[in-house]
C-alpha cells in the first residue's frame, strides 16, 4: 500500500497502545505458568500475534476478545509432545525468534522455526553457539526454517552484551525450568539494558527469582515454578507513543499521549528527556504526556540503551537547529531494515540534511522540509517516521510500502487521522 499524506497531524490526544515488548514478555510467562492468566492487552500487532501462534503451536490454549488474551499453559506432562516436532511461524518477529528458542530448548521440544523477511538472516550466533554447547542440535543459521532438537541443559553462558539484549532475555526465560542450577555472564556492556530488566520483572512477577549480586552476572536457580498472577496489564508503548511526541514537538500543535506510565520499565520512556534536551516543552501528568512545539537545538545523543527511539529522534533532529549527532547505534543495521541506511535515506528523499556514519547518524537541521516520495524498505519505523515528517514538509509525502506499520501498529494511519491528518492510497 502505497499513501500519499496531504495534510499533517493537527494536534489532539491519543491513547498509546500496548507495548509489544511487555505484550512477549506476559504471553510467554503466563504459558510457562501453573494455571490460567488473563492479559489486559487492547490491541494487536504481527508481532504480538507471532508470539501467541508460536505458544499455541507448543500447547497453550490462546483466546483473544477485544480486552486482551486468555492463556491456558502449555501442558509439559505430556511424553508425547517430546516427539512430535512442533511448527513455529515467527513472521518477522525477532523478539519471537530469540525469545522462544531457548524456551523450546528448555522444555525439550523439536521445533521447525518458519521466518519471514530479513529475520533468518539477522544475528543468531552467540545464543546460537552457546545452545549447541549446552546441549542442543540446530540446524544452519541464515536459513528458514531453522531446527532445534535435544534438550538445552543448565550450567554457565556466557554472552556479550553489544548485540542483543534479547539473547539474555531467551535464556532468562529459560534456564529456571531446568533442574540445575546456571549462571550467565554478559561479557561486555549491557546495552539496551532496560528490557532485561523488564524481562526481569515480568519473572517475578510470575514467581521466578534470579538474582544479581555481580554486575551482569544472573544467578537462576533450576527447578523454579511460574506462578500465574492470574491477571496481568499490559502498558502503554513508549516506542511508538515517541512519533506522536515528536509530532507534536515539530509542528504547530500540541500531541498528548495518555496511557503511559511514568514508572515503566521501558527504556524509550527517555523519549521526554530527550526532547526536552532538543528544547521542546513536554508536561506529564498523571498518565499522559504531551509535547508542545518549540524552538529546537540539536546535541548529541547516545543511542545505546535506546535504539528504537533513533527514527523519532531523526525526525525531529532534521528541523532542530545545528548539529545532531547521534552515535552507538550500529545494531540498528540488522533491524527490519539497514535502519541507519534507511533513515539517512527517507531524511535525504524528503530533503533533509543527513549523513550515515559507521554506527550512526549527523543530522544539520533546516527550517522547513520539501517532502517528496520515500520507501519504508518494509520497516515499520521508517514508515512512522516519514509520516510525521509531513508535519514540517511544504509538500505533500508518499510513503511506499506504508502497511509496514502493521508489524507494531496496525492502526498508526487510523490515529493519524484522529490526530487531524489526512491522506490517500496511491
Amino acid at each position: 500500500m502505497d499513501i500519499k499524506i496531504t495534510k499533517p497531524v493537527q494536534g489532539g490526544i491519543i491513547p498509546a497502545i500496548a507495548s509489544k515488548s511487555e505484550a512477549h514478555r506476559l504471553l510467554i510467562c503466563a504459558a510457562l505458568a501453573d494455571s490460567e492468566t488473563f492479559i489486559s492487552c487492547l490491541e494487536r500487532s504481527q508481532d504480538i500475534d507471532a508470539t501467541a501462534r508460536c505458544l499455541e503451536a507448543l500447547g497453550a490454549v490462546v483466546r483473544y476478545n477485544s480486552d486482551g488474551f486468555f492463556i491456558t499453559p502449555i501442558n509439559r506432562q505430556t511424553e508425547n509432545k517430546k516427539k512430535q516436532s512442533h511448527v513455529l511461524d515467527c513472521g518477522e518477529s525477532g523478539s519471537t525468534l530469540r525469545f522462544l528458542l531457548p524456551v523450546c530448548g528448555a522444555l525439550g521440544l523439536p521445533v521447525h522455526i518458519n521466518m519471514s523477511g530479513h529475520l533468518p538472516t539477522r544475528p543468531l550466533s552467540a545464543l546460537y553457539d552457546e545452545m549447541i554447547s549446552h546441549g542442543c542440535m540446530l540446524s544452519e543459521q541464515g536459513h528458514s526454517p531453522l531446527t532445534c532438537e535435544g534438550q538445552l541443559g543448565s550450567g554457565t553462558y556466557n554472552l556479550p552484551g553489544n548485540i542483543s539484549s534479547q539473547y539474555v532475555s531467551g535464556l532468562l526465560f529459560s534456564l529456571p525450568l531446568l533442574s540445575g542450577n546456571s549462571t550467565i555472564n554478559v561479557s561486555s556492556i549491557l546495552e539496551s539494558r532496560p528490557y532485561v530488566d523488564m524481562t526481569l520483572d515480568t519473572l517475578r512477577l510470575f514467581g521466578i527469582t534470579i538474582t544479581e549480586e555481580e554486575k551482569q552476572v544472573f544467578r537462576i536457580s533450576g527447578g523454579q515454578a511460574f506462578r500465574s498472577p492470574k491477571n496481568a496489564v499490559v502498558g502503554g508503548d513508549w516506542s511508538n507513543a515517541a512519533f506522536w511526541l515528536a509530532a507534536g514537538a515539530i509542528g504547530r500543535h500540541e500531541v498528548s499521549c495518555t496511557g503511559l506510565k511514568a514508572k515503566s520499565r521501558q527504556g524509550d520512556k527517555n523519549i521526554v528527556e530527550l526532547l526536552k534536551r532538543f528544547g521542546a516543552a513536554v508536561s506529564c501528568e498523571n498518565d499522559a504526556v504531551t509535547a508542545f512545539p518549540c524552538k529546537l537545538s540539536g546535541f548529541d545523543i547516545d543511542a545505546g540503551d535506546i535504539p528504537d527511539l533513533v527514527p523519532a529522534l531523526a525526525a525531529v533532529a532534521s528541523v532542530a537547529e545545528g548539529i545532531t549527532r547521534i552515535r552507538n547505534a550500529g545494531r540498528l543495521r540488522i533491524k527490519e531494515s539497514d535502519r541507519l541506511s534507511t533513515i539517512t535515506a527517507a531524511l535525504s528523499g524528503l530533503g533533509a540534511d543527513a549523513i550515515e556514519t559507521a554506527d550512526g547518524l549527523v543530522i544539520t537541521g533546516k527550517k522547513t522540509l520539501t517532502g517528496g516520495k520515500i520507501n519504508s524498505c518494509g520497516d515499520h519505523r521508517i514508515a512512522m517516521m516519514s509520516a510525521v515528517l509531513s508535519a514540517v514538509c511544504t509538500n505533500p509525502v508518499v510513503i511506499k510500502n506504508a502497511e509496514a506499520v502493521n508489524k507494531s501498529y496496525p492502526g498508526f494511519f487510523e490515529d493519524f487521522k484522529l490526530l487531524g491528518g489526512i491522506y490517500e492510497e496511491v
